[in-house]
């Protein structure tokens, strides 16, 4: 497929599986320029953080665009909550699954995500479950990269242009640990913390009680110079606060 406005044109008609980032949010706008019928879909549960919530509500207000939110606990799931190799994929499915059957109800036949032709989708479990259920990629039809977005987002003005790229709280917690919802509580409000100290593009992984925080490199030095502060904000959280000198890579 060329461009959007050939998948657009293809499919004019159709639910998108939204999150407030980057990817689903240039789709939102392009759809919306192109004249296609997309209403957007926030899938909420105890892995996604307010701020994303938030982001979403405040996107789609701006390009006066539909959205509907709907609740989903996938920590009911066993194999979610065991966290498991195969944990991306079941929890994929389940919120994938809602917003066909919602959008089924809502008459928009089509599912659509964010996935660009940056991602490598090679080795993982959630693109998988993607697949399997029929969810087509417009981005990454369209050969679409991750700078390609970056780039015609800030030509358009959506604030999303240079939002960092987040990946679910899931991914704080060690492969093969148990995910409780306090847990994922704890890795938020450390988050939420140290963004208000000013800290940005940042992760807080679980290790038992204690935290291991990743930071970009270029603010490695800042970290270490407050480290007093960070203490003081995540002491309240956990026994013991790491940090993570190699700096944190864009990879989760």
């Amino acid at each position: 497929m060329k461009n959007l406005e050939e998948f657009f044109g293809r499919y004019p008609r159709c639910a998108l599986a939204f999150s407030g980032g980057t990817d689903s949010a240039l789709l939102l706008y392009e759809a919306g320029r192109l004249g296609a019928d997309v209403r957007a879909y926030f899938v909420k549960g105890p892995f996604q953080p307010r701020f994303e919530l938030e982001d979403a509500e405040r996107l789609a207000r701006e390009l006066g665009a539909g959205l509907s939110v709907i609740d989903c606990d996938v920590l009911a799931l066993p194999e979610v909550a065991a966290n498991g190799p195969d944990r991306c994929y079941h929890c994929k499915r389940a919120i994938f699954s809602l917003i066909f059957e919602r959008a089924a109800m809502d008459g928009y036949p089509v599912v659509i995500d964010g996935t660009n032709a940056s991602d490598d989708v090679a080795d993982r479990p959630g693109m998988r479950a993607i697949s399997e259920l029929g969810v087509l990629s417009p981005l990454r039809l369209c050969g679409i990269t991750k700078a390609q977005v970056r780039e015609l987002s800030r030509k358009a003005g959506l604030f999303t242009a240079e939002k960092p790229s987040y990946a679910c709280l899931a991914t704080r917690v060690p492969t093969g640990t148990e995910i409780t919802r306090a847990a994922l509580e704890r890795v938020e409000r450390a988050e939420d913390a140290l963004r208000e100290l000013g800290f940005s593009d940042l992760r807080v992984r679980l290790e038992g009680a204690s935290a291991r925080l990743e930071l970009p490199e270029g603010q490695l030095a800042e970290a270490f110079a407050r480290r007093g502060e960070i203490i003081d904000a995540l002491g309240r959280h956990f026994i013991h606060v790491s940090l993570d000198l190699s700096g944190r890579k864009n990879t989760d």
